[in-house]
């Protein structure tokens, strides 16, 4: 059975021209870094470059409106658009911007026109580039745990507390920041959304150099940080969702970073290792092994599943369809799924597997950099039983309401 996605002729015309300009845009110098924490500054001022090229194209952000400098592109264009940035082994956007590829869609949601309009179109353009400021030292999976406050004073809010595992080595603009507005009030009601500038006074950045083991399925978040605000003031514009209404923000939030959206392009390194094992050294191929071959279809089947997930959600979030577990059902096969093929990997190609040296590892260290993210993935993003605790609830186990999906467009 063939599940590949044939072109109409409209959809090839439109995939020769993005191969075309890719090939005229993509700067000589970008290289392929497997592991993030391995990527120079040099490196990601090159990505970056070619970000603002792609954001002139509404390209960056794809699906976003073109009134706010997305491409408004549909779903099939979109997925032909990841497809060919995958190819040539970078993502989209072609840097590490969870603040943008989070924080964008869920203002599109939640902020006012203004906001929309004063935050979006910089996003989109590629000219500010957005943490996500999540998990706190005594709060991850439980979000309604934190303890990092925002408290209004006259025209802005002060922030206090620390954020912790905050990824990429290179800085962010600004920082999509979940915070307590109201430290007395209810849990789960007291929460807010601010977009916070990075060059406030009071903010400080400390790398968590113990840490530094790459990210989510390698977008590039390399070296982790935590981030200290002390007495920052942030302008109270800058409140998405409204005051303690942070909840209902979340919830459109944590959907798309669940992958209710789709997560598109991913895995692209088991097609490259599957090449790899066809390749012939001295007459022989690792994939002329009949137990190398049937744990290479496995594998094909179990990285194939995962994308149809994917594909799955995409459609189903930029159609409108009806939308329920979908996006935890596919954290959890892609987390699970992950684990799965590095460990057949391990037992088809054997320890060197797990080397960067070029004369070992294979495809110059990204089958290495695969195999150490295998692991830590299961956790960022809400780990596995959390995922399995989301579908239960979407599902009406042990409630007598079904949670619903968050709202994504």
């Amino acid at each position: 059975m063939n599940f590949a996605i044939e072109d109409s002729p409209q959809q090839g015309a439109f995939r020769a021209d993005v191969r075309t300009w890719l090939e005229k845009n993509t700067p000589a110098g970008i290289a392929h870094s497997a592991d993030p924490c391995d990527m120079t500054l040099e490196q990601y001022r090159i990505r970056r470059s070619l970000g603002r090229r792609l954001g002139e194209m509404g390209w960056l952000y794809p699906t976003l409106p073109k009134q706010y400098g997305g491409g408004d592109l549909d779903a099939e264009k979109t997925v032909i658009l990841y497809d060919e940035m995958a190819r040539i082994g970078l993502s989209l956007p072609p840097y590490y911007d969870a603040g943008g590829r989070m924080g964008a869609p869920t203002i599109l949601v939640w902020g006012t026109e203004e906001q929309k309009n004063r935050f979006l179109p910089p996003i989109c353009r590629g000219e500010v580039r957005t943490w996500q400021l999540l998990t706190e030292p005594s709060a991850g999976s439980d979000l309604a745990g934190i303890k990092t406050t925002a408290i209004r004073d006259g025209d802005a809010y002060v922030v206090n507390g620390q954020k912790v595992f905050v990824g990429s080595s290179h800085g962010a603009d600004q920082s999509w920041t979940i915070v307590v507005t109201d430290p007395k009030g209810e849990r789960h009601k007291n929460l807010s959304w601010l977009m916070i500038p990075m060059d406030l006074p009071g903010i400080s950045v400390v790398p968590m150099d113990l840490l530094a083991t790459g990210g989510e399925g390698g977008s590039g978040s390399g070296v982790k940080n935590s981030v200290f605000f002390d007495n920052v003031r942030v302008p109270a514009q800058n409140l998405v969702g409204g005051e303690n209404n942070g909840w209902k923000v979340a919830t459109t939030h944590l959907e798309i970073e669940h992958g209710g959206m789709g997560r598109l392009a991913d895995r692209r390194v088991v097609y490259e290792f599957l090449e790899f094992c066809r390749e012939r050294h001295d007459g022989h191929a690792i994939a002329d092994d009949p137990d190398a071959r049937a744990e290479l279809v496995e594998m094909f089947i179990e990285a194939e599943i995962t994308r149809l997930f994917a594909l799955r959600n995409h459609w189903l979030s930029h159609t409108g369809q009806p939308r329920s577990y979908e996006g935890a059902q596919y954290s959890l096969r892609r987390k699970l799924s992950g684990l799965d093929i590095a460990s057949r990997m391990l037992r088809i190609a054997g320890p060197r597997v797990l080397s960067k040296d070029p004369r070992w590892g294979p495809l110059e260290g990204t089958v290495e950099y695969f195999q150490r993210d295998a692991i830590t993935a299961l956790h960022p993003g809400a780990t596995t039983d959390i995922q399995r605790v989301i579908m239960a609830r979407r599902i009406g186990v042990g409630r007598r309401e079904r949670e619903q999906a968050g709202t994504v467009r």
